[in-house]
């Protein structure tokens, strides 16, 4: 399977409360819900092909938990992400989650990287990832990632966890796709591409 990203980001890249406010989750984050308001009728088309291209999914544990409360319990399986969340394996890297409640999940513990290239070495399509910063750059720190989807909204929030660290890895990405949506979202799509070339002069 190959496996892919989905993000949505703010230009200055910001992750942190997409979709809503969650006061436990993200307690003083008062900007949350900012990607909800730009998406138009094409944009959530992309986002429901998107989820239905899926084989499984791989969540971090936040990003697990926030789903399971929300999609987990919906039961509207006609529509396109309940329907392919509630009826496609999940997969959860986590030492410290033990009892998921989420029917069809499995926890990734112990060597996860190991585990994560014997999903990858499995027939099938896509393993996909959303959200979930931190496994995010995880998976790009050990060069697990195949493809990284960015929806890139516009909107500056100013404060909140971003998707990639002020310090860490760099990598050269190819651009695979790219176009941009009514309400000023644009999607982006890279390979990673190895180690950047930086000039000498």
């Amino acid at each position: 399977m190959k496996l892919t990203t989905n993000t949505q980001v703010s230009v200055d890249g910001v992750m942190q409360g997409n979709g809503g406010r969650h006061p436990d989750l993200d307690p003083g984050f008062e900007r949350g819900g900012w990607a909800r308001p730009l998406f138009d009728d094409e944009a959530m088309t992309f986002v429901n092909e998107f989820y239905q291209r899926a084989d499984a999914f791989l969540f971090g544990r936040r990003t697990y938990e926030l789903f399971a409360g929300y999609w987990g319990v919906r039961e509207d399986l006609e529509n396109p992400i309940v329907g392919a969340l509630n009826t496609r394996p999940k997969y959860v890297a986590s030492n410290t989650l033990t009892d998921p409640k989420w029917a069809n999940t499995t926890v990734l513990s112990g060597d996860v990287a190991a585990a994560i290239r014997e999903l990858k070495a499995k027939p099938g399509g896509e393993l996909q990832v959303h959200g979930s910063g931190n496994l995010v750059r995880w998976l790009l720190e050990n060069q697990l990632v195949d493809e990284i989807t960015l929806l890139v909204c516009p909107v500056v929030v100013g404060q909140g966890t971003r998707l990639f660290p002020d310090s860490g890895p760099d990598t050269a990405l190819d651009l695979i796709e790219s176009r941009s949506f009514p309400k000023g979202i644009t999607l982006q799509v890279y390979r990673p591409a190895g180690p950047p070339q930086y000039a000498t002069d």
